[in-house]
């Protein structure tokens, strides 16, 4: 039996800017199963990066029930939380978000460190994934050495490392030009299907779309609908 790994019931999201209160979700509920390859979509404001946000319990609900991976987080302490983060959730940033003076082994290596794993180990599964994502002979560059789609090849390493259960990717081919964009979606692609991984996309992409099994519309904080793809 499939696992649910993401339950999100009625959940709210409000800003204050000033002394006006946004509305950035509104009533959001949401089940998604282990392995599943999902896309949310929406125009810019809908409220994407925040729904991901609190999926990956970088952003807390003004009202709601979050529950991870089995686990109720809504009551959370920030240590808690970062300590859920390190093991199970693997993030990819349109912008990449590399350490630009590491390496691009060392990059990948990072979230390891912060897990306390012994170097030996740590070695074994920096190269088994970088030649996986066809980047080992590149493992000593530095990210301003590499192109965006190399780039973009490290944080998907750096994301799958510590074998995580669910890797959320905020608009990951934002940056980057259509050939390179369709090779990024083809090896996350890949790498859900390899290692069942649940994989969260946020897209304004009509293209982007296209890969997703399943495609949740937001718009102004709302699901709209769900669509399959055939």
């Amino acid at each position: 039996m499939t696992k649910q790994i993401i339950n999100l019931k009625n959940i709210d999201k409000e800003y204050k800017l000033g002394q006006t209160k946004i509305t950035a979700l509104k009533d959001v509920s949401l089940d998604i199963q282990a392995g599943e390859f999902i896309s949310v979509c929406g125009p810019s404001g809908s409220g994407k990066t925040t729904l991901l946000n609190i999926i990956g319990c970088l952003d807390t609900p003004t009202k709601g029930n979050v529950k991870i991976i089995e686990k109720d987080v809504i009551n959370y302490s920030d240590a808690k939380l970062s300590e859920l983060r390190n093991k199970y959730i693997g993030f990819i940033f349109q912008s990449f978000n590399l350490i630009p003076v590491l390496s691009t082994f060392e990059n990948v290596d990072y979230p390891l460190v912060l897990l306390g794993m012994k170097k030996k180990q740590r070695q074994e599964k920096v190269h088994a994934i970088l030649s996986e994502v066809g980047l080992y002979d590149h493992k000593k560059h530095r990210p301003d050495e590499l192109s965006g789609g190399q780039r973009q090849r490290v944080a998907i390493a750096r994301a799958l490392v510590t074998n995580p259960k669910l890797v959320l990717a905020d608009e990951p081919t934002a940056n980057l030009d259509h050939k390179t964009g369709v090779a990024i979606l083809d090896l996350m692609q890949k790498m859900n299907e390899e290692h069942n991984c649940t994989f969260i996309f946020s897209t304004h992409d009509p293209e982007v779309m296209k890969y997703a099994k399943k495609i949740y519309h937001l718009r102004d904080g709302e699901i709209q609908k769900q669509g399959k793809r055939s």
